[in-house]
């Protein structure tokens, strides 16, 4: 005793024990503590705080009993340890878990320790409300069967077996419910083993990544929409690469068919031959027509359209197109606005929907047409990739049919893509409808389950105008015949000589040219007065529009009709499709060309030349 308080045994011998503690507060309370326990006879014990002789303070467990528990005050008889290491042991300890418990509580997932058994032994405020629960200590002690339901507490239960197995990390992304919202969580669970090898428990650590999986998803989706773009593209370049030449050829077979014919009577045995061969150059030339529809470099001639006007009248049309025995449901949105776009174009998008939905019905059904406003904000379109933000106009085409599954989705809109029995199609319908939406920088979508029917919707730019667009002016007269003089020019040596004999055969003279410095020649050389230019566009040397703006020079009232098989991008770029200007698409046909050259001679004079340089 004197030892552990470092006085002199002759101090301690007889004195109160009041000088071995630090003050008189700690020999009261220990006094309150510890008689009332000696007087019930129990064995007594206690740690308090004391002070050695030099001032020291050191910790102290005491152990006592009282001599005679009915005069506890008359004796007792105490043991007395000095605990100080284990009191410092102690406070290391719990500051250390104090430390550490504050590392858990601010980590922004949900953190957890079980012990080998499963059961927790800890857990941070995020993990406790993650279980529903309001305070950590409400989670420690159970196990995952005691928080979740069956099926999710075996989960995570066998999760927890397999990185204690592989005495390795386990790392998971799993989706879970998080007070009823679905969520997605990256899971890191690793086995804890002591310096004795043994496995004691395992900890985890959890953090919501629903935002960086939705990232994911969206990217997916613009990355397969950016590869479908480029495949679509891609085949577009095709097509519209091909085609010059391809129209040239066809309107080299129809334009001599024609001739033919016209020459032959009816009666005669060769012209059913010669009608089979218009008949598939005419479907051929249609084919052609749809591809470049497809690829967005069909040649139109955008006006401000009232959609609901221009829908309804194609409708007996479509009707007689899908027959009797499926209803044809039109519902027109309220002033759902204009659009800026060829009519023709409307007429292709619906014939093209109403056919397809029509082979997709079998016996009755229903077809639904509506249009409506839609407007979508840049919010909207980030969450949404497959929409685009602005002002639309929506037409939708909606049936009854048999509806297409997962795997044919994807490859709706590609050429000559088709599910119809060999024969029946050629693919190329909803290529078109394709084509034509991307063209006017519009978008779609389908939406289609087997046995439910398909739903297209075509979203078109809302045109800012809201007056409503006049009515076409009534086209101009045909006569067929003229005696005029043309000075045609073209570098295409059949296209040259075919043209020719078809103006020839309607009556006029005719300057062929196969080039533009020949038909300056000719121009320079006619004494008479030319009255039509009729010129290809995109030739060796100088376009048609340059050399109708140079013989302009020599001959004022030159009158021009520009004629091409390019592709509406190219013949933008020199500058023919203004309003003003006469074009005639190839291949054309006998009529078409009699029909656009009378028109054009007979035409009043106009007040300046559309060729004027700008």
């Amino acid at each position: 005793m004197a030892e552990l308080f470092g006085l002199p045994p002759e101090r301690l011998q007889g004195a109160s024990t009041r000088i071995i503690y630090p003050n008189q507060a700690a020999f009261e309370h220990f006094g309150a503590e510890a008689y009332p326990r000696l007087a019930l006879g129990e064995k007594t014990a206690l740690e308090i705080e004391m002070l050695k002789g030099d001032g020291f303070p050191f910790w102290c467990r005491l152990e006592g009993k009282a001599l005679d528990p009915a005069h506890p005050q008359e004796g007792s008889i105490w043991i007395w340890e000095d605990i100080s290491e284990r009191k410092r042991a102690e406070e290391i300890l719990r500051q250390s878990y104090s430390s550490l418990r504050a590392i858990i509580e601010n980590q922004p997932g949900l953190v957890w320790l079980k012990d080998a058994d499963g059961r927790f032994l800890a857990v941070n405020s995020a993990f406790a409300r993650f279980c529903g629960l309001p305070h950590p200590d409400q989670v420690v002690g159970k196990t995952d069967r005691d928080i979740w339901p069956p099926d999710l507490a075996e989960q995570y239960m066998a999760d927890d077996r397999r990185a204690i197995q592989n005495r390795s990390s386990l790392v998971l992304e799993e989706q879970i419910l998080d007070q009823g919202q679905p969520v997605w969580h990256e899971t890191f669970k690793t086995p804890v083993i002591d310096e004795a090898g043994t496995v004691i428990g395992t900890t985890g650590y959890a953090r919501d990544i629903t935002a960086r999986r939705t990232a994911e998803a969206q990217r997916e989706a613009l990355q397969t929409q950016l590869l479908q773009a480029q495949k679509m593209d891609s085949i577009g370049r095709l097509a519209g690469g091909v085609a010059h030449d391809f129209n040239n050829m066809i309107g080299v077979i129809l334009g001599h068919a024609e001739l033919a014919l016209a020459r032959l009577d009816p009666d005669h045995p060769v012209s059913a031959d010669l009608l089979e061969i218009q008949q598939a150059a005419q479907r051929s030339s249609d084919l052609t027509r749809q591809l470049l529809a497809f690829a967005r470099k069909q040649n139109v001639s955008p006006r401000l359209l009232d959609l609901n006007e221009t829908i309804e009248g194609m409708l007996k049309m479509l009707r007689r197109l899908i027959g009797e025995n499926i209803d044809l449901v039109w519902r027109p949105g309220r002033n759902p606005g204009l659009v800026q776009m060829d009519p023709s174009q409307i007429d292709q998008l619906l014939a093209n929907l109403c056919v397809n939905a029509r082979d997709a019905i079998e016996g009755a059904g229903q077809i639904v047409i509506e249009t409506r406003p839609a407007s979508f904000t840049d919010a909207f379109c980030t969450a949404h990739p497959d929409y685009a933000p602005g002002d639309f106009l929506l037409l939708a085409v909606r049936d009854t049919g048999s509806g297409m599954d997962p795997d044919t989705l994807p490859h709706l809109f590609e050429p000559f893509f088709t599910t119809k029995p060999e024969g029946e199609g050629t693919g190329l319908g909803l290529a078109t409808v394709y084509g034509i939406v991307k063209q006017n920088q519009g978008f779609i979508r389908v939406d289609s389950s087997p046995g439910q029917g398909s739903l297209f919707q075509i979203y078109l730019p809302r045109h800012p105008d809201t007056e409503r667009p006049a009515p076409s002016p009534p086209p101009p007269p045909a006569l067929p015949r003229g005696s005029e003089t043309i000075l045609l020019v073209e570098d295409e040596p059949m296209l040259l000589q075919l043209t020719r004999m078809m103006l020839e055969h309607l009556g006029y003279r005719v300057l062929p040219a196969p080039s533009p410095a020949e038909a300056q020649t000719l121009a320079h050389r006619h004494p008479d007065p030319i009255h039509l230019l009729i010129t290809d566009i995109v030739m060796p040397g100088m376009n048609g529009r340059e050399l109708a703006q140079t013989l302009a020079d020599r001959h004022p009232d030159l009158r021009c009709l520009f004629m091409s098989g390019y592709t509406a991008d190219v013949i933008a770029s020199h500058g023919i499709l203004d309003p003003n200007v006469q074009f005639i698409q190839k291949p054309f046909v006998a009529p078409a060309l009699a029909a656009k050259v009378r028109a054009i001679l007979d035409a009043p004079p106009p007040s300046s030349s559309p060729l004027a340089p700008e």
